[in-house]
């Protein structure tokens, strides 16, 4: 599967199968810190992964009012 990480951007091929919560720990990655999108799609930790996935981590981004 691809993925495809954010700041710096980055893509990587990572075997299959696993779910969004493996992929998170394998890469290091805190999962409160990210969204993760499969196909355009928003994905939840539990979701299965497939070979033929294209998966983007994006950093959440916080902001507010000045």
């Amino acid at each position: 599967m691809k993925v495809v990480l954010r700041n710096p951007r980055r893509e990587i091929d990572v075997a299959t199968p696993r779910n969004v919560a493996q992929l998170l720990t394998d890469l290091d990655v805190v999962p409160e810190s990210v969204l993760v999108i499969r196909n355009d799609t928003l994905v939840t930790r539990d979701e299965r992964l497939r070979e033929d996935d294209v998966v983007e981590i994006r950093p959440v981004v916080s902001g507010g009012a000045r």
